[in-house]
Order: C-alpha cells, then structure tokens, then sequence
C-alpha cells in the first residue's frame, strides 16, 4: 500500500486602504474529483470538472464513475461548506481511478484505489490536506513528500508525462489563498505526440474570496 496525508499552509493578509469602509471577506471553496484535458493528434478528450462542489452554487456533488476516454475516475462526492465562524472548505473523496493514456506510447497504467483532497481558510489565510491510497503503475516512497514528481521516460529519452503527487499550488505573490491537487498527469512536458493533463481530486479555498 502507499499512502500520504500532508498539510500546508497558505498565510497571507488583506490590505485595507486607511479609513476606507470594507465589507467582511466572504471565503469561497470548491472541490472535485478531476479533469481531463488531453489531446493526442485530432482526437480531444474533454471531461469534468467531476462532481465538483463550489460554495454558494453547488454546495455537493457526487458521480457514480465517469469514463473519458482511456481514462476512468470510480465513484466520487464533494461538500463545500462554511462555518459558523465564517472560515470555508472544500473537500472530494473518490475511488478507482484508472488512467491507460499512456499505454499506445509504452507507458503504464496508472491506478489509485482512493483518494481525497481538503482545502479549509483560516484566520490568516488557507491549509490544505491531501490522501492517497494504493497507487500503482508508477514508483513511489512509502511516505509521499508534497509535489512529489515522478517522470516516465520515453525511447527518446524525453519523458512521456510528469506526474506529480501531492500537489500544493500557492500564488505567486502569495494572497492567503491555495489548491491542492491529489495528482496531476501531465502528458509530455517536453513536447511529443500528446498534450494536456488529468487532474485526480482537487480542493482549493480563498480566505477573501467571493462565494
């Protein structure tokens, strides 16, 4: 079995110009399973955003599986919420992602039997928290650090795609705000016959955001 649960945290203020009236932040949050985006000559798959929540709009969501194309995502919810204390989160739990996008170029299949992604604001800004289960097709340590980036070698030497667990995603400069992303596939970073990403689960939230 592999398995990771990491945490991170977003910290930033909010600036207010002196004696100007402010309404209270209002934090946002959304949450999903995942996206597909890739394109391999003429064929384009496009799928989701996956049972995803944002607060406000759709505060839960679930799928019962979805296939697009070589790629498969199991079954799978999501809950947005905001407490009483005003502080946000999103979170996504799902099951039995399988992707075989890789296999026409000599590549692995890709498996994750569960996985989840959290994302809460704070007072000073956001944490994030993310889970996975049983990954197969690829090497990894048995306790996944964050941004843990494998690359699969192709014949010629440049890599077929990036993979890339436990993401956490701050913007730069840092506003208080942060997405995690269970796992990102990134399909030939270098260039070749491919392009595009899956995502598998994602969570972010925004202490200042708009909901």
């Amino acid at each position: 079995m592999r398995k990771a649960a990491i945490a991170a945290c977003a910290c930033g203020g909010l600036l207010v110009a002196p004696g100007a009236a402010q309404a209270a932040p209002v934090a946002s949050a959304s949450a999903t399973a995942g996206t597909v985006d890739v394109t391999a000559g003429a064929q384009t798959v496009r799928e989701g955003p996956i049972a995803e929540c944002r607060l406000g709009a759709q505060d839960t969501a679930s799928s019962p599986g979805v296939e697009a194309g070589t790629t498969r995502f199991g079954k799978s919810e999501s809950q947005c919420s905001r407490a009483e204390t005003g502080f946000a989160t999103g979170m996504v739990r799902g099951q039995r992602f399988e992707t075989k996008v890789l296999r026409k170029y000599g590549g692995p299949t890709i498996k994750v039997r569960t996985y989840s992604a959290r994302c809460d604001t704070t007072t000073n800004g956001a944490s994030g928290l993310v889970e996975l289960s049983d990954v197969a097709g690829i090497e990894v340590p048995s306790s996944i650090p964050p941004g843990h980036t494998v690359d699969l070698p192709g014949e010629d030497g440049k890599p077929l795609a990036r993979v890339v667990l436990n993401e956490i995603v701050v913007p730069e400069p840092p506003d208080g705000s942060l997405a995690t992303n269970a796992m990102r596939i990134q399909l030939f970073p270098e260039g070749g016959p491919a392009t595009g990403e899956i995502v598998v689960g994602s969570a972010s939230c925004d202490p200042y955001g708009d909901a």
